[in-house]
């Protein structure tokens, strides 16, 4: 299932805009907000789909009946672009795991590239709920072989992935060549085109520089 929350009205497209906006992306301290808030409200929208159990809670004046989720999601972040977003996530789901994966485009002199996964550190992932964050979805390729590295782990009992800004080539390689097909895929914008160098347009630019700075 593919969820592209542009396509409804809400607050959550003001910050889609601030992130693309070239003026605003001078201030990485925002661009880094702004892709923190878009983690926190997609872990919203995840939350409604888990289980809960009910539960009585006492407070100073008698006992409630409250609803608590049964188990907790790991958070998996592709470093390192995908840390703010992971920090929005770990905000509301803040009992949650954490796995690391550090992947990255290996360049070459004809232009083309691969993705090289060279570390990965998680708990188990067995039966569990996996949120797995990335604010680009350019190829897709990213996505796939940080998820195939991370079966190593074990197998989800359904995954989540996060992303910012996707093409429509990647989301739909994402579709095509995900192992398990129990996952889900919320988007803040899907753009139509991808060059033929992999950048999404009108995308945003490099993810990973804006909120860090250059990379050489």
């Amino acid at each position: 299932m593919i969820h592209n929350l542009s396509q409804q009205n809400s607050i959550f497209n003001q910050y889609v805009a601030e992130l693309r906006d070239i003026n605003i992306q001078k201030d990485s301290m925002r661009f880094r907000r702004n892709l923190e808030r878009m983690g926190e409200i997609m872990s919203y929208e995840i939350s409604k789909t888990l289980e809960y159990k009910s539960a009585e809670t006492q407070t100073p004046l008698g006992i409630a009946q409250t609803s608590h989720l049964v188990s907790q999601p790991v958070i998996a972040t592709i470093l390192r672009a995908g840390l703010p977003m992971h920090l929005g996530v770990l905000n509301y789901f803040d009992k949650a795991e954490n796995a690391f994966i550090s992947a990255y485009r290996r360049h070459h002199k004809d232009n083309t590239f691969d993705i090289h996964v060279e570390y990965v550190s998680s708990p188990t992932l067995e039966g569990k709920t996996l949120i797995l964050c990335d604010p680009m979805i350019a190829t897709g390729s990213s996505i796939v072989l940080a998820y195939k590295a991370i079966l190593a782990k074990g197998m989800p009992a359904h995954t989540h992935i996060i992303s910012a800004i996707s093409s429509q080539q990647g989301v739909d390689f994402v579709k095509a060549n995900m192992p398990n097909k129990n996952f889900t895929i919320w988007c803040g914008a899907i753009d139509e085109e991808l060059t033929s160098h992999s950048y999404i347009v009108p995308g945003l630019g490099d993810a990973g520089d804006l909120a860090f700075g250059e990379k050489i």
